[in-house]
């Protein structure tokens, strides 16, 4: 009977799980109308009793490891109800990944510790942000969707943009908490506001504080844009 009251632990414990990562795709998609779909996720590498995970996808050298589309692709990405709720019923632990640009957030992301001393600056400026999504190794700050365009009419007045800043609007997506990927788990650095669509501050009113926070940062991993 231990036994079987174990399992039956385990088992609800999971489902919990799943219902965090559904929960988060159903606010993002129903409750805000942000297109999202499922993350290719990670898997354990080597041998029994190893704890290392890797990405799913073929790649044995991928460099963003559980935080990207791969089946299905970015261009799934939607609001429907009924099919986030296929996805994550199928893949209940799969990240939740946002398509950026159009109607939903664009990002721009830093190193971590860069995008502390950023917030500090505009927290210190009276700036009202919108909600900031954290891993272990960098930070992204939502912004309002913009044009590819005006970003680079706005990079273009620049000195210099250093390469640990990454941007994230059309065609390019952003890995939402509460999902897991190879560099850990993602979070909320400040929390979306409970209610309708999050408040999203205009890319102008970051950008420059991002610039000088990020200027010789380390860049903390791929320059991949996701």
């Amino acid at each position: 009977m231990r036994e079987i009251l174990g399992r039956r632990r385990r088992l609800r414990f999971g489902r919990r799980k799943g219902n965090a990562h559904l929960d988060a795709a159903l606010l993002s998609a129903t409750g805000w109308q942000w297109p999202v779909l499922p993350g290719v996720g990670l898997k354990a590498t080597g041998g029994r009793g190893d704890r290392q995970r890797g990405c799913a996808c073929p790649d044995p050298d991928c460099v963003v490891p559980g935080a990207h589309p791969f089946d299905p692709g970015l261009l799934a990405a939607t609001t429907d109800q009924r099919m986030i709720r296929w996805w994550w019923t199928n893949r209940p632990d799969a990240p939740v990944v946002l398509a950026t640009g159009g109607r939903a957030p664009c990002a721009i992301s830093l190193p971590a510790l860069a995008g502390a001393r950023a917030l500090a600056v505009l927290d210190r400026g009276g700036l009202r942000l919108g909600p900031v999504v954290a891993t272990p190794t960098r930070w992204s700050l939502l912004v309002a969707p913009y044009s590819l365009e005006r970003l680079g009419e706005l990079l273009y007045t620049k000195d210099c943009v250093p390469s640990s800043l990454r941007f994230h609007g059309d065609g390019g997506y952003l890995v939402l908490p509460p999902s897991e990927t190879g560099t850990g788990a993602v979070r909320w650095e400040r929390p979306p506001l409970a209610g309708a669509a999050p408040w999203l501050p205009d890319v102008e009113t970051v950008l420059d504080a991002l610039v000088e926070a990020s200027a010789g940062a380390p860049d903390g991993g791929s320059r991949l844009r996701y």
